[in-house]
């Protein structure tokens, strides 16, 4: 095995700016998301978002390009939300595109803490413009 320490921050929108994630549903949403990052064998160090957007700070090995791994679960968690998480007539769907920043080891922490604190950053107007505009 190789030894590698690749840190992303990434981040991309509901279609539309709908805001369609809803609180109680973020649990089931999240989990699935960190399992089939578990699967790609990708390690996600925090995920978070609001109603319209996800950040997700994640390990991804130098064998998966970042362009799959976001296709990858842009795609499965957008099945995963219309098939078991939705009861309403309202399509869930992510719009095209991300933003992704590459970390050093140094900003790790302060990545993660910005992730988990997302409704916070929001509610208090203290959010990075240029992560939050994707």
């Amino acid at each position: 095995m190789s030894l590698w320490q690749l840190y992303y921050h990434i981040v991309w929108a509901t279609k539309e700016r709908h805001p369609l994630i809803m609180p109680h549903k973020e649990p089931d949403f999240y989990d699935y998301m960190i399992g089939k990052s578990d699967a790609l064998r990708c390690i996600v160090h925090a995920i978070g978002g609001m109603e319209d957007h996800i950040h997700l700070v994640v390990s991804i090995p130098p064998t998966l390009a970042i362009a799959e791994f976001v296709k990858n679960i842009k795609g499965s968690s957008s099945y995963y939300f219309n098939h078991s998480l939705t009861a309403t007539s309202n399509k869930f769907a992510w719009q095209e595109g991300y933003g992704v920043f590459s970390l050093g080891s140094k900003q790790l922490e302060q990545a993660v803490n910005y992730v988990k604190n997302q409704k916070n950053h929001h509610l208090q107007g203290t959010t990075n413009s240029h992560l939050e505009k994707v």
